[in-house]
């Protein structure tokens, strides 16, 4: 599975939000800032992203069994969801809660420069996860860019700390421009609305990654180039003499961050005996296989252009490249 450079930076960043989050805390708790606790419930919560995303790659590697013959690899796409949730109820939920607490109640923030410190070294070890975290999408997107290859990644445990680090600088950011305004302005409703401002930024994530993760969860086709790849071999063994008239179609269905189901309808020569038909499919699984490892299930059918009636695909839902 392509999950081992996802697993390091998961790792990386549960061990950077755990030691921030503790942080967080203490400054929250002491100086009494609602931006610094919406930044600790914040990291809180990528914690336990984290910990969620590492349990689901773990369970996902399980083999198939009786009640799961597919194997376990989209529970990945599960626990990524719960993800989504996580962080909209836990962070967002929380973050805009104690900002509108702040603006109806505001007080001064007591020892600021405690959370400029904690804020400086939060942003330093945030720093040091998102290069983790960008060098290893960077290493996999290839010429697509940052957005687009999100939106095409089968993966993602790989594309959820990505955008959890990315607004994480971001939150950190919004955190120090309100304590600042708070301390510096004397306007201490400023740390208030900075609280909101993070809720609705974990908020947006949150919705952006649910939605990218449903439509996982739900059954995307494999990425352009498996497709395109696929078409390749099954057209250039059939211009090889094999004992078939027609392609009738090959779907796809992605499983996991690196499973793909493919199902390839034939339309067989009348006079194909038996023995010729488990030839043709033994061989298309040879070197589909060969060329597309991540094939693990390869169904063939055989029946003729006649009786071949495929479910419609909208014209506009063409498979992404997977990175």
């Amino acid at each position: 599975m392509k999950t081992q450079g996802s697993a390091g930076v998961m790792w990386a960043a549960l061990a950077g939000n755990s030691a921030i989050a503790l942080i967080k805390f203490v400054a929250a708790a002491y100086t009494g800032s609602s931006a610094m606790l919406s930044e600790a419930v914040h990291s809180l919560a990528d914690t336990g992203n984290q910990g969620l995303l590492l349990y689901g790659t773990r369970r996902a590697a399980r083999p198939a069994d009786v009640a799961h013959p597919f194997g376990h690899a989209r529970e990945v796409y599960f626990w990524g969801f719960v993800v989504a949730i996580v962080l909209f109820a836990m962070g967002a939920g929380v973050s805009i809660y104690e900002g509108i607490e702040k603006i109806r109640h505001p007080h001064p923030i007591d020892n600021v420069i405690v959370n400029y410190i904690v804020l400086g070294l939060s942003l330093m070890f945030e720093g040091m996860s998102t290069y983790v975290a960008f060098r290893e999408f960077n290493r996999r997107r290839g010429e697509y860019r940052p957005l687009a290859a999100i939106r095409a990644s089968k993966d993602p445990t790989l594309f959820t700390v990505l955008v959890e680090d990315t607004i994480a600088i971001a939150g950190l950011t919004v955190a120090l421009v309100g304590i600042a305004i708070a301390h510096l302005g004397g306007y201490p409703v400023a740390d208030g609305i900075a609280s909101i401002v993070i809720g609705l930024l974990l908020a947006a994530a949150a919705a952006f990654l649910a939605s990218e993760v449903k439509s996982l969860l739900i059954g995307e086709a494999a990425g352009e180039r498996i497709v395109k790849g696929l078409n390749d071999v099954v057209q250039a063994y059939v211009a090889g003499g094999a004992p078939v008239q027609r392609v009738n179609d090959i779907r796809t269905m992605q499983l996991g961050p690196s499973e793909v189901l493919v199902v390839i309808s034939l339309d067989f020569d009348d006079t194909a005996t038996a023995r010729s038909v488990e030839k043709v499919t033994s061989d298309l699984e040879t070197q589909v296989r060969k060329r597309h490892p991540q094939v693990v299930w390869l169904f063939v059918e055989a029946k003729s252009r006649s009786q071949y009636r495929p479910t419609p695909i909208a014209a506009n839902s063409g498979a992404s490249q997977e990175i």
